[in-house]
C-alpha cells in the first residue's frame, strides 16, 4: 500500500475514536451507521482511483522523459520543485473544488459528498466514483503541466488525506488551536461552515490542504454559531438516500429542484 493509504487508514482510526470521546456534535451509536454508509461509497471511489492510478503514473513519466512541466522549464530540482509543485497542486486543488460548485455537470457528482446529513471524519472520503474519474482525467493534465512526479502526487496526497480527514471530523478541537492553525491549513471551524445547506455559506472555504488560497481568493468564511449548522443542500438528506446504492444513482436525478442556482 502506498503512504497515503497507510497514513489515512491510522488517522481515520484515531479521529473516529476521539470523535466518540471528545464530540463536537453528539450523535450516540447512529455515528456506526453513517460510517458504514460513507465507508461502503468510499471502497467503490477508491477502487475506481486506484484503477486510475496507473494513468496518473504515466502522465508524471511523459512530463519527465519529455522535460514538460513548470519545474522542467525553470530547471528546479529536489527541495525547490517540491515545494512548488506542492503549493500550485493544492492551489489547482483549490480551483477544482470551486469548479465543482460552479459547473452544473461536476455539481451533479460532488455535490454526492454535500448531501451527507451529518459530518465526521467518515464524511472526507465521501466522494462518488464519477468524481474520482473526472479529477484524476484532470489531475493527469495537471501533473503534465507542473513536471510533478507520482512520487510528488504521493506526498501531496498523503499530507492531503490527513488535513481533510482533520477538518470534516467531528472532534471538539479547542477553539484557541482551531485559530492557530487556520491562518496556514483549512480547520474543521471553516469546513463545517462549507457543509451548510445555505448556498451562500456552502460556496466558501475550497480550501483542500492550505486556507490562505481562500483569503487570496476572497471565499473565507466563518460562523461563530456552528453548532447550529445544518448540513446537506436541503434535498437528499433522507436516509433512504444515504444508502451506498442510492449514492451512486444521485447524480442522474434531476437537479432543477435542488435549492441553489446549479441545473
Amino acid at each position: 500500500m502506498t503512504p497515503d493509504l497507510w497514513v489515512g487508514m491510522i488517522v481515520l482510526g484515531t479521529l473516529f475514536a476521539l470523535e466518540g470521546v471528545l464530540p463536537f456534535y453528539v450523535r450516540g451509536r447512529e455515528r456506526y451507521a453513517h460510517a458504514g454508509r460513507n465507508l461502503g461509497l468510499a471502497i467503490v471511489a477508491g477502487a475506481v482511483g486506484a484503477a486510475l492510478a496507473p494513468l496518473l503514473m504515466a502522465s508524471a513519466e511523459l512530463a519527465a522523459q519529455r522535460g514538460l512541466g513548470l519545474c522542467n522549464w525553470l530547471g528546479l530540482g529536489g527541495v525547490a520543485c517540491v515545494v512548488v509543485a506542492l503549493l500550485l497542486f493544492d492551489l489547482w486543488m483549490y480551483a477544482w473544488h470551486r469548479a465543482n460548485h460552479r459547473l452544473p455537470l461536476l455539481w451533479r457528482f460532488h455535490r454526492v459528498h454535500h448531501t451527507d446529513p451529518a459530518m465526521d471524519c467518515t464524511t472526507a472520503l465521501r466522494f462518488h466514483p464519477g468524481e474520482i474519474v473526472l479529477s484524476s482525467l484532470a489531475n493527469c493534465l495537471v501533473l503534465i503541466a507542473l513536471g510533478m512526479s507520482f512520487e510528488m502526487l504521493v506526498l501531496y496526497k498523503t499530507i492531503m488525506v490527513a488535513v481533510i480527514l482533520f477538518h470534516h471530523s467531528s472532534l471538539a478541537v479547542p477553539g484557541g488551536l482551531d485559530r492557530a492553525l487556520r491562518p496556514l491549513i483549512v480547520t474543521p471551524a471553516m469546513h463545517r461552515v462549507h457543509h451548510s445547506e445555505l448556498q451562500r455559506e456552502t460556496d466558501s472555504n475550497y480550501g483542500t490542504i492550505f486556507s490562505f488560497w481562500d483569503r487570496l481568493f476572497r471565499s473565507f468564511r466563518l460562523r461563530e454559531d456552528a453548532c447550529t449548522i445544518r448540513f446537506g443542500i436541503g434535498r437528499f438528506g433522507e436516509t433512504e438516500w444515504q444508502r451506498p446504492l442510492r449514492l451512486l444513482m444521485l447524480p442522474f436525478q434531476p437537479a432543477q429542484s435542488d435549492p441553489t442556482r446549479r441545473s
